[in-house]
């Protein structure tokens, strides 16, 4: 096997996601995801703790670039405007990925087990917006609904994105699935 190729876990991703679109996530091996990417079981465990992560992996990077954008804020933004902008920057994320976003999502799709860990890691990204808003200054109630919100308006423009029939920006989406919102309050 050919250790020394670039972009290890970028074929281990790659393998991975190829063979749980084909065979399953529950049938598919870590063996079988190191022989597709040309490495090892070995180098495999360098990258990943297990075969979930695989999927989960950029977890932490997305929650940094989240609460760096909130803090990053104007002191006059609002909560939810302050999170607006913190999702909006994870458009730039996701550029040229969305075809690689909708397979994995239809793999978490497919599988429970899956469907927590997302779960688990949309919490605890809203955990973490809740923390930097309320080190803005933000009360706790207020974070913690407003942090939720952005959760979902987060999983509703996401679903969109993947779901349209034509190449959009996420970014795009956020904004229009933000409006969406303000304007279903609005009318309260």
């Amino acid at each position: 096997m050919s250790r020394w190729q670039p972009n290890a876990r970028g074929r281990l991703e790659q393998a991975a996601l190829e063979l749980y679109v084909e065979r399953g996530f529950d049938q598919t091996t870590v063996a079988e995801i190191a022989e597709r990417a040309g490495l090892t079981e070995r180098t495999f465990f360098r990258y990943f703790a297990d075969k979930r992560e695989v999927l989960f992996w950029g977890q932490g990077a997305l929650t940094e670039l989240v609460t760096k954008h909130i803090a990053d804020a104007e002191d006059s933004a609002s909560p939810i405007d302050a999170v607006g902008a913190a999702l909006r920057a994870t458009g730039e994320t996701f550029k040229g990925r969305r075809e690689h976003a909708r397979r994995r999502q239809a793999v978490i799709d497919a599988n429970q087990g899956l469907q927590e860990r997302e779960l688990i890691k949309l919490s605890s990204l809203a955990v973490a917006m809740a923390e930097e808003l309320g080190r803005r200054g933000v009360g706790d109630p207020t974070a913690k609904l407003t942090a939720e919100t952005g959760v979902a308006v987060s999983k509703v423009a996401f679903d969109r994105w993947i779901n349209a029939s034509k190449d959009t920006d996420l970014a795009q989406v956020v904004v229009e699935s933000l409006d969406e919102l303000r304007a279903l309050t609005a009318s309260t």
